[in-house]
């Protein structure tokens, strides 16, 4: 999956917004302004930052090469995916659809309600 590909699917998602927060060469993508993917868009191969289960992440990086501990982000919640390497498609998109399930899970059950989320 190349970036563009990874950017058009996360804006598919309900309620994703894209930004650049922290200068102008990582986006971030957020569901009712709760970050769940960010990517820098000057690493090659292209990588991402999503959130994960604490168990499931360890279990990730134990099973792929391409999913190592977030970096510059709380390694016990984030994990940095290389998105061009062995990972197929699907199964980025299935974690990005964790990633976002985790933000939305996270927000009252008032802001979920409100953005029709439940």
């Amino acid at each position: 999956m190349n970036i563009e590909e990874f950017r058009e699917y996360c804006l598919s998602k309900r309620y994703v917004t894209e930004c650049f927060p922290f200068d102008e060469k990582t986006l971030v993508f957020k569901v009712a302004d709760k970050m769940f993917a960010l990517s820098g868009l000057e690493n090659h191969p292209s990588t991402v930052n999503l959130k994960c289960d604490p168990e499931k992440s360890i279990q990730l990086r134990e099973e792929f090469e391409d999913v190592i501990a977030g970096f510059h982000m709380s390694k016990k919640h984030w994990n940095t995916i290389s998105i061009e390497g062995n990972i197929s498609n699907e199964f980025i998109k299935e974690l990005v659809d964790h990633s976002y399930d985790l933000v939305v899970k996270g927000m009252t059950k008032k802001k979920q309600n409100e953005l029709g989320l439940l």
